[in-house]
């Protein structure tokens, strides 16, 4: 299948289950670029001997708001899975590739705790670029591929967990500080999330070091994206 394709198959969790793996754990991350708020890190297991999935499920940049909160609890039911975070702070300590390991080796701790076999599982990744060994205590057997978030059923479940998840937590903390409208932005750099900032100010959810970047140059615009 295209990395571009639109609608995701279970044709390469199929291909790893059948070469021995228990299971596959689609892995993908939601607030990478976010300016305030926690980077979200989704996982979903899909075990051998699953042929289906939640009918319109897709990677969650393709949904609107209301279409991926109406799969989401689709998702919950047809799978074990776990969102893990790493806060603002975290990534102003250490940065964000380390905290996308550490959020993505968080989800996998909830995951074993509800039993799931992680350790039997191939882990596979968005991408072309593996951030989620560096951070494991235990290595596991994980791959990457450009595109799986659209393209493998598995990546897009995690998407909309993350996605929903971490929406929630940026409408939450929106009733708490009004002024930079992440309740419609979810902690991008939008024109209107600037212009909180200007008056009134960075708050602990803010990444501090990414605001000075921000500011040194980056394009502003009101695009919600990942």
């Amino acid at each position: 299948m295209s990395a571009l394709a639109k609608d995701p198959t279970l044709h390469l969790e199929a291909e790893f289950i059948s070469a021995g793996a228990r299971l596959v754990i689609g892995i993908d991350e939601v607030g990478r670029g976010a300016v305030a708020g926690p980077v979200a890190v989704g996982a979903h297991a899909v075990l051998a001997g699953t042929e289906t999935f939640p009918e319109g499920l897709r990677d969650s940049k393709l949904l609107s708001e209301k279409r991926r909160e109406a799969l989401a609890p689709l998702v919950a039911e047809w799978g074990a899975g776990a969102v893990g975070y790493a806060s603002a702070e975290e990534i102003d300590a250490r940065g964000i590739t380390a905290m996308l390991g550490e959020a993505a080796r968080r989800a996998l701790l909830i995951l074993h705790g509800a039993g799931v076999a992680v350790e039997q599982a191939v882990v596979l990744l968005d991408g072309s670029h593996d951030w989620l060994s560096p951070a494991l205590r235990s290595p596991l057997d994980v791959r990457v591929k450009v595109g799986a978030d659209r393209a493998c059923a598995s990546v897009a479940a995690a998407s909309v967990r993350a996605k929903v998840d971490r929406d929630t937590i940026m409408r939450e903390a929106h009733l708490e500080h009004p002024f930079y409208c992440w309740e419609s932005n979810k902690g991008y750099g939008s024109k209107a999330h600037y212009a909180g900032i200007a008056e009134h100010g960075l708050t602990e959810l803010h990444r501090h070091t990414w605001i000075k970047r921000s500011v040194g140059g980056a394009r502003v615009t009101d695009e919600v994206t990942r």
